[in-house]
């Protein structure tokens, strides 16, 4: 396979319908209500109730926007991304140079920060492609791990398994003509092209050098012209769902948004919170004043009331008149019912997405709370998490794997590459009372070892550390086994 075609339509047909729904997740997630509003001046302007969604709604020219908006969907996002990586993730390989190898390539690269930033991606936009590269003049010591959106990828699937994937992106441009760079990542090379053409048509390829932020690259391809070797027979590049299955694309491999179906929910939050605060808007307290109670700012000025004032000097009113004294017009706030209606939304969106309500601050009071409560209250967070995990910790391990093979291959690092084993964690931090109480229970009941109770204490030591704090608490607490032999004189 090659680059694609002069002349195609891009982004491909194949893959617009997917493109068009994280576009609309895209605007959530952001929190900007000029890109809802934007994206829903095209999309389907009515939520399944029939209503005409807040942001489909058009704005009346020359009028202060009154539409308020909650970004509940990004906190979602975040919230996943948390669940996941909050703690980094514990990679280990067998050998020994390949792991302290590993651990300057994960520490050098910021990973444990990628795989967050990653995280929140996939978890907002259905999904996410980890990439390895490398520019030797940006890091010219190690391959660098990327992660690329997937509105920015076409990927091609057989049974289910990614065999080649072009990522793309607009380059900046001065005139109409748009300028898009791709990079096609094929078992044991890597193509680029440089394309000149419209907002909807890929246009003719050009050689790279036509384009600055491309003209490096013509120094690093063969002499065919387009494709730079990896030296690995491996596709450089992994996709990792969000989760899965895609309800609207049904036997796709595409993962799952967490705010697919979830839509008019945040609208309807959105409308719920915009007339709170219209109720605040309309309940300011006004006064209604009589003309007579006006002081005239002079010929053109107007007149004005000052509520200030202390001491005004006799109206010529009758004092039996109605209609001619202050009135005071302040309207009620409906705070209850708003607060209820906001507060059930956000319930029922968050348990849509696959989290407990408690994940994004509802239900708690603050008060300190055990792991196993945190665990309990969670339970349909942790389900999700776990579920997310399995395709993470594949993805993860795989593409470090494609890491090390570059690092020798590319940067002659003297390692044996394997298949790293990634472990994320249970992602809930025990409560250290709560694991002094535990071990003392069992300490109690005989039914623990120190050697056991030191790595439930430090689950992250290796055998040696354990080991040499097992020694030590043995020997200050007085439990050391004696020198069976060095006690007793010699024999004559």
């Amino acid at each position: 396979m090659s680059l694609p075609e002069n002349g195609v339509i891009w982004p491909p047909r194949s893959i617009s319908p997917l493109y068009a729904d994280i576009k609309v997740d895209d605007a959530w997630y952001s929190g900007d209500p000029k890109k809802l509003a934007d994206v829903y001046r095209h999309a389907p302007q009515h939520r399944h109730d029939g209503r005409r969604r807040l942001w489909g709604r058009h704005r009346t020219p020359h009028k202060r926007e009154q539409r308020l908006h909650i970004p509940l969907a990004g906190e979602i996002a975040q919230t996943s991304a948390d669940l996941l990586f909050a703690d980094t993730p514990v990679v280990t390989v067998a050998d020994t140079a390949t792991q302290d190898r590993l651990d300057e390539l994960l520490d050098a690269g910021g990973v444990p920060e990628l795989l967050l930033t990653a995280a929140e991606t996939a978890a907002a936009l259905s999904g996410v492609f980890l990439r390895v590269t490398w520019d030797k003049a940006a890091a010219p010591d190690r391959p660098l791990l990327t992660a690329v959106h997937p509105d920015q990828a076409v990927p091609e699937w057989s049974f289910g398994i990614m065999q080649a994937v072009t990522f793309w992106r607009a380059l900046p441009s001065t005139s109409s003509t748009v300028w898009r760079h791709l990079e096609r990542h094929e078992r044991g090379r890597i193509l680029h092209g440089l394309y000149e053409g419209t907002d909807d048509q890929l246009g003719r390829r050009v050689p790279l050098t036509e384009h600055p932020d491309t003209a490096g690259l013509a120094d690093s391809l063969s002499e065919q012209g387009d494709a730079i070797e990896t030296g690995v027979d491996m596709l450089t590049a992994v996709y990792v769902p969000n989760i899965a299955p895609n309800r609207r694309h049904r036997g796709a491999p595409w993962g799952r948004s967490d705010l697919q179906g979830v839509h008019d929910l945040f609208d309807a939050l959105d409308e719920t919170w915009s007339s709170w605060l219209r109720d605040i808007r309309l309940a300011r307290a006004r006064l209604i004043v009589p003309d007579g109670y006006l002081r005239s700012n002079g010929p053109g000025r107007g007149a004005t009331f000052d509520d200030d004032r202390e001491v005004w000097q006799t109206l010529a009113i009758p004092p039996t008149e109605q209609g001619n004294g202050i009135t005071l017009s302040q309207f009620a706030i409906r705070v209850e019912e708003h607060r209820t209606t906001a507060e059930a939304i956000v319930r029922q969106a968050t348990t849509a997405a696959g989290y407990s309500p408690a994940s994004v601050g509802l239900d708690g009071d603050g008060a300190a709370v055990t792991a196993t409560e945190i665990a309990a209250r969670d339970h349909r967070s942790m389900v999700t998490r776990g579920k997310k995990g399995r395709y993470w910790r594949r993805g993860v391990a795989d593409i470090l794997h494609v890491l090390l093979a570059v690092d020798r291959v590319q940067f002659g690092s003297r390692i044996t590459p394997e298949r790293p084993t990634v472990d994320i964690g249970d992602g809930v931090a025990e409560d250290p009372t709560s694991t002094a109480q535990t071990l003392a229970l069992l300490t109690q009941a005989q039914a623990v070892s120190t050697d056991t109770k030191v790595r439930a204490l430090h689950p992250d030591w290796d055998d040696a550390a354990v080991a040499e704090e097992v020694e030590r608490i043995l020997t200050e607490t007085g439990q050391a086994a004696p020198d069976p032999v060095g006690t007793f004189p010699l024999a004559a």
